[in-house]
């Protein structure tokens, strides 16, 4: 194949192991070409003429990293996605439980906090509410464009009341809409790198969103950030997980309430 930028199996393997250094994530092997056409974009920016150069440049550009893991992160995501957990949220608001602070920990684009706080205004029939939403993510990029809430029409129309929740741009930003301010004023966009080993979200959260985001580590690193995780979270809060993961080997930390939910013990 012809590509712009030299590009060799080691300088494949050197970008697997730098993005599990940094991020924790195991990238494929089926994932050569997408890693070239995901970094190719930098190489070019910073005049460089190889794949191996700008590996070079990011060991010693630390300021190169965010750029790095941005570039690699894949950010797949939508409003909605699996309705069943927000059925599952709604149902967990209805029954009583105390529902004041969830936290969204693989946010990517938005969608889904926006989706989380829909949720709770429907449940408690009302904007003025004292819960709020924690969203973070790795990707700066992705919470710079979460922080802005303006999403194509296309995503925002299947959304059920979704006059009560966007306005429609017009003129310049026809074919646009933004989320309205009472919606975006319930979460706050932080960025926070799982891996880390402290977690900058205080103690005591009532659920816990983290979806689809522990399939990118491997078995021992998702155990340890679940762990993590699970310190923030009350006894008895709810704990989402993404359609691919599963948990239920870890009883004594949590136990299944349904699809890919659970609660801590």
């Amino acid at each position: 194949m012809d590509r712009e930028f030299a590009y060799t199996d080691a300088d494949f393997n050197k970008v697997r192991s730098e993005l599990r250094a940094l991020a924790g994530i195991n990238l494929a092997d089926s994932k050569v070409s997408l890693v070239y056409s995901r970094l190719a974009p930098r190489v070019r920016k910073l005049g460089l003429k190889a794949i191996k150069q700008y590996l070079t440049y990011l060991e010693t550009h630390p300021d190169e990293q965010e750029h790095f893991i941005n570039a690699l992160t894949t950010n797949l995501t939508s409003f909605f996605r699996e309705p069943h957990h927000f059925d599952l949220l709604n149902e967990f608001i209805q029954s009583g439980e105390r529902c004041e602070r969830v936290w969204c920990a693989a946010s990517s684009t938005g969608e889904e906090p926006y989706s989380i706080a829909m949720t709770l205004v429907k449940a408690f029939g009302q904007f003025d509410i004292s819960s709020r939403v924690i969203a973070s993510d790795i990707d700066s990029n992705v919470l710079n464009k979460a922080s802005l809430g303006i999403y194509p029409l296309d995503k925002v129309d299947p959304i059920e009341n979704k006059k009560n929740f966007f306005l429609r741009g017009k003129g310049p930003n026809k074919g646009q809409a933004r989320v309205v301010p009472q919606l975006r004023h319930l979460i706050e966009f932080r960025q926070v790198n799982l891996l880390d080993t402290q977690y900058p979200i205080q103690e005591g959260l009532d659920v816990i969103f983290c979806r689809n985001v522990m399939i990118y580590f491997d078995k021992e690193t998702q155990v340890q950030i679940l762990e993590k995780l699970l310190q923030k979270l009350r006894p008895g809060g709810l704990y989402i997980a993404g359609h691919s993961e599963n948990f239920n080997h870890l009883g004594h930390l949590i136990t299944p309430v349904g699809r890919t939910a659970y609660r801590k013990v």
